[in-house]
């Protein structure tokens, strides 16, 4: 199918912001006139141009505007935020037909940039290959659907099931789990997501930098979960962008400040096992990711158990370790 065809090659471009584009989602157009692209573009990274204008700006010869069709993966939005309205955009420059893979659930567009083109006499198509471009921004669409960030909880346990050790006084204590190329996956994933949550026994017995060494792009908003000040001389400690709630404070209420007050709309919890579990136990995840090595520890801090209602949607081995990514039924 025609139509398919180009928004595909939407999708494919749109996945070129995947490191930089949030906390905007991921979006990709193409021009299209008398069955030729004519013109591409997606969305880089937040504040700058979004992929309908870098489309637009892509066309060499903008007289074929006036009878051609873009093809976006979502919605065009209608307001002003950091850049002005791609509706608008559209409807200035005379495209005449626009084929758009979902909807927008941003309360400020949520239909509203369709509505717009509509208004001004465009023919609006929505819908093509909807299931797929609704996927690609999974985390943008289910933090302004549930007004929560996407929650994805990592973890890295020994084979019979154990995440640390115990020191000789009986605190918790790490053990090297991961091996170096599993590492710099691990800051790959960390650089997918707007903000990281440990807790206090974390901080004070790894001492985490929680930022991006291995990997390139934005490190992660540190955040920590305890009901005491931060251990003096810790790294999180020193950072001045940290943020802090109570651990006596119910989850949903932590996450919903971190939506509303924060704008963030993706969060990678790494631990330890006492905030992992507490989400876990309120069912409070969109995905998860569990790292196994061959090691046999024999004791020490137990590790997450895995819900009944997830499902395997990833699996590989990387240097002897074996790396699996849950998603929820």
């Amino acid at each position: 199918m025609e139509e398919e065809k180009y928004m595909r090659r939407a999708l494919e471009l749109a996945r070129h912001g995947e490191f930089d584009a949030a906390p905007n989602p991921m979006v990709g157009a193409v021009i299209v006139c008398d069955g030729r692209i004519i013109g591409e573009g997606f969305h880089r990274r937040c504040g700058e141009p979004h992929a309908e204008v870098n489309a637009v700006r892509s066309v060499r010869r903008p007289e074929l505007l006036s009878r051609s069709t873009i093809y976006v993966t979502l919605e065009p939005c209608s307001h002003y935020g950091k850049t002005p309205p791609c509706a608008g955009l559209l409807i200035d420059k005379g495209i005449p037909r626009v084929v758009v893979g979902c909807r927008d659930p941003f309360p400020r567009v949520a239909g509203r940039g369709i509505q717009m083109l509509r208004d001004a006499g465009r023919e609006v198509v929505v819908g093509v290959l909807e299931e797929e471009c609704r996927a690609l921004n999974e985390r943008f669409i289910t933090a302004h659907t549930l007004r929560r960030p996407w929650i994805e909880l990592k973890w890295a346990e020994t084979a019979d099931g154990f995440i640390g050790s115990h020191d000789s006084e009986g605190r918790p204590a790490p053990v090297a789990v991961s091996n170096p190329l599993t590492a710099v996956l691990a800051h790959a994933e960390r650089s997918k997501a707007q903000a990281i949550m440990v807790g206090r026994g974390t901080v004070e017995a790894d001492n985490p930098r929680l930022d991006l060494r291995l990997w390139p792009g934005t490190s992660p908003r540190p955040v920590v979960m305890t009901s005491r000040p931060l251990p003096e001389g810790s790294h999180l400690a020193a950072r001045e962008d940290v943020l802090v709630f109570s651990s006596l404070t119910p989850l949903p209420e932590i996450l919903g400040k971190l939506y509303a007050d924060h704008g963030i709309t993706s969060l990678l919890v790494e631990g330890g096992t006492r905030v992992i579990d507490s989400f876990l136990d309120a069912g409070l995840w969109d995905e998860l990711r569990v790292e196994r090595s061959p090691e046999i520890l024999g004791g020490g801090v137990k590790a997450p158990q895995i819900p009944a209602n997830a499902d395997v949607v990833a699996r590989g081995t990387v240097r002897g370790n074996s790396v699996e990514r849950y998603r929820r039924r």
